[in-house]
């Protein structure tokens, strides 16, 4: 498994964390005192606010990356890309990913932009590196 095989694994794994994050402060609290609902997950983390909220919406834009993401480590992979070209950048991607759901929690929105176009662009350029 190369670096990049291995970031796709852990691309996959945000949204995953994500939602537990926006999910945690509801666990081991009955549903009427407000408790994560395990019957209508998505209507309750509709109700949320402030992190919880930020952190749906980090694991439902976490989501919406994966393909680009993907498709370009592949199609690098493919096209015989340098293998340390595709690594670097899927490494860059994930850590732009970190940063983006971590600016998302404190509620820095252009921070939140910035990083989100730079993964864009390293997507991009998975795409040309070959």
């Amino acid at each position: 498994m190369t670096i990049a095989d291995a970031s796709i694994l852990l691309a996959c794994l945000l949204p995953i964390a994500c939602a537990g994050i926006a999910k945690w402060r509801g666990f081991g609290k009955s549903r009427r005192e407000g408790g994560y609902d395990n019957h209508d997950p998505r209507q309750w983390l509709a109700r949320q606010q402030g992190f919880q909220a930020r952190a749906n919406a980090a694991q439902l834009n976490s989501f919406e990356a994966l393909p680009m993401f993907i498709a370009g480590v592949l199609i690098a992979q493919r096209l015989n890309a340098p293998q340390g070209t595709v690594d670097a950048l899927a490494v860059a991607f994930v850590l732009c990913r970190l940063g983006y759901i971590g600016a998302y929690l404190a509620d820095k929105a252009n921070l939140r932009s910035a990083l989100w176009m730079a993964g864009v662009g390293c997507c991009l350029a998975l795409f040309f590196v070959g």
